[in-house]
């Protein structure tokens, strides 16, 4: 074929913020975003409103690739500043509004941000991380979002606090100093960042992902396409926004036309009750907030069907039976900050449909095969880095390569180095294995692998049997130290509330003796009463192996007393 020259429209840079743009023509008058009892924009004054707070913050001479912060709940301002702050030219940061004022200190140093919108009920949080800037350091403006409720803490009190920044202005007040017709900052190239993204607050080494346009575009279709969303979905905000952007769906939902359903509130009731009301078909959660929906409240059968996406740890099986029973479709995915969202889901085969529900719930607990938007996945061994046989045994380090893997980490080239190698593929710190039919199923972080008497043991795999038990509400299994066995599996159990008769440690550990080879059984079970866990619902298993290694070796009998803390 003759070659006949570079089509310049080629040279059109991909962004997720043409998504808003066509939402407006094609969706204008359908709902956006509803809020509360009083809130609803339609997608044309989402765009509008968008539009008008880039021109603002254009105005004030923002952008250019600079940094804006946002520490904020899932509200519609939220929202809207997913597309506002790239439109103006800059890159989007949102912080987590669970963070420390220590740790939120040390990452809008590291970022350079330059302006942090930030939600008056996280204001007292935000004052007092601004404070611990130093003298040399000028600590960005401050740009105060409200909500017309009962619920917020007084803005007026929040405001008496000592500001060490400028409260240059409300939300509200950009968007009516702003331009509708706003002609909003395309990016020059496709590979400009979008997003930075921090995975870990210590003040030693903060780790900021940095995505582009192209991949912010490309996962937000992808995840469209792999969850099989249809046109106009209406989708509940369970997941925290400032969490990896809300795994893309910011942008997502605004391709496909569909309606947010906002809320600062993540409890069962609050869950239970919009499903209803807006007959909610679409949300993301982490297996612990899918476990709270589940087994916290009475849950009646859902009217019609929900669609729900999770990812972290492995969901149970009990947990995944248990959903299905109530109407939920389960899908199970599996991501991480550093590729923006979900890249690897359980893709489901027709004919599993004719399993029985357990088995249907133990091949949905695997994580899957790669999404159409990753180029390759594969297990490694962590000397030789050849693939490990698809027996479902071997295990190795889970690595991922393709167009959604992070541009690098923000001023950490090292750090950046050691974990993208090998030609572009993402060393992602997950042992895994992958089944003969070529299903990917992760066993553990490899900080999380227990090695007794010479025998790597999965934490994962002894959680799942421990959830099974019908007493058992949530448990996180850690290494111990032991002096004759080096390691040994310590559980933290919490245990349902409302029971007549809790179950002891000798009986829990009982259980598993009956499901579990005798090195994998738990030598230590302590009950708690809360486990402790992140933002976005995660168990902090660091904090428990802290626990586990202040108790000392274990040298003594298994006591049939219960333990609790």
């Amino acid at each position: 074929m003759e070659y006949l020259g570079r089509n310049p429209g080629n040279t059109a840079p991909l962004t997720p913020l043409t998504f808003l743009e066509r939402a407006a023509i094609v969706y204008g008058d359908s709902k956006s975003i509803l809020y509360k009892n009083n809130i609803c924009f339609t997608w044309s004054q989402t765009q509008r409103r968008c539009l008008q707070v880039a021109s603002s913050l254009s105005s004030l001479g923002l952008g250019g690739g600079q940094v804006i912060s946002v520490l904020c709940p899932n509200t519609p301002s939220m929202y809207e500043l997913q597309f506002a702050i790239p439109m103006c030219g800059a890159i989007l940061n949102n912080l987590n509004i669970r963070l420390d004022h220590h740790t939120l200190t040390v990452l809008l140093g590291h970022s350079q941000s330059k302006l942090l919108f930030v939600h008056s009920h996280c204001l007292p949080l935000a004052l007092t991380a601004l404070a611990n800037f130093t003298e040399t350091t000028t600590p960005p403006s401050l740009v105060l979002i409200t909500d017309d409720d009962d619920d917020d803490d007084d803005d007026d009190d929040a405001l008496a606090h000592p500001t060490p920044a400028p409260v240059i202005d409300t939300y509200e007040g950009l968007i009516q100093k702003g331009d509708p017709n706003f002609q909003w900052a395309r990016p020059n190239s496709e590979w400009d960042p979008i997003t930075l993204n921090y995975t870990s607050g210590t003040t030693s080494s903060p780790k900021g992902v940095v995505h582009s346009h192209r991949s912010g575009f490309i996962m937000a279709l992808d995840s469209l396409i792999d969850w099989s969303v249809p046109k106009q979905p209406v989708y509940l905000w369970t997941l925290p926004i400032f969490h990896s952007n809300g795994w893309t769906f910011p942008w997502a939902i605004a391709a496909a036309g569909g309606t947010n359903i906002c809320t600062r509130r993540i409890n069962a009731p609050t869950i239970n009750r919009l499903i209803q009301m807006h007959n909610v078909t679409h949300m993301c959660a982490a297996p612990v907030l899918l476990n709270m929906l589940l087994t916290t409240t009475p849950t009646p059968p859902l009217n019609n069907p929900v669609h729900l996406l999770t990812g972290g740890s492995p969901p149970p099986p009990p947990l995944l039976t248990l959903a299905e029973q109530l109407g939920f479709k389960v899908t199970h995915g599996y991501g991480m900050t550093e590729t923006l969202g979900v890249v690897v889901s359980c893709a489901w085969k027709p004919h599993w449909d004719r399993f029985p529900p357990t088995h249907r719930a133990r091949l949905l607990s695997r994580q899957g095969v790669r999404t159409l938007s990753m180029t390759e996945v594969d297990v490694v061994h962590p000397t030789t880095g050849l693939s490990v046989n698809r027996d479902g045994v071997t295990s190795g380090e889970i690595v991922l390569r393709g167009p959604c893997v992070m541009l690098g980490y923000l001023k950490d080239e090292q750090a950046t180095k050691s974990c993208i190698r090998n030609n572009g593929w993402l060393y992602t710190g997950d042992v895994g294995v992958m089944h003969a039919d070529g299903y990917l199923e992760i066993k553990d972080r490899s900080k999380d692998v227990i090695i007794s008497g010479g025998e790597n043991l999965s934490s994962v795999e002894v959680e799942a049997v421990l959830y099974a038990h019908p007493a058992v509400n949530e448990v996180a299994v850690v290494a111990r130290p032991d002096e004759f066995w080096g390691e040994t599996p310590c559980a933290f159990v919490r245990l349902k509330e409302g029971l007549v008769t809790p179950p002891s440690v000798g009986e829990v550990v009982e259980f598993c003796r009956e499901r579990l080879p005798h090195f994998m059984v738990p030598k230590t079970v302590v009950f708690k009463e809360a486990l402790p866990k992140t933002s976005t619902g995660k168990i902090q298993k660091h904090l428990l192996r802290m626990d586990a290694q202040a108790m000392g070796s274990l040298v003594v009998p298994l006591s049939p007393t219960p333990s609790r803390i």
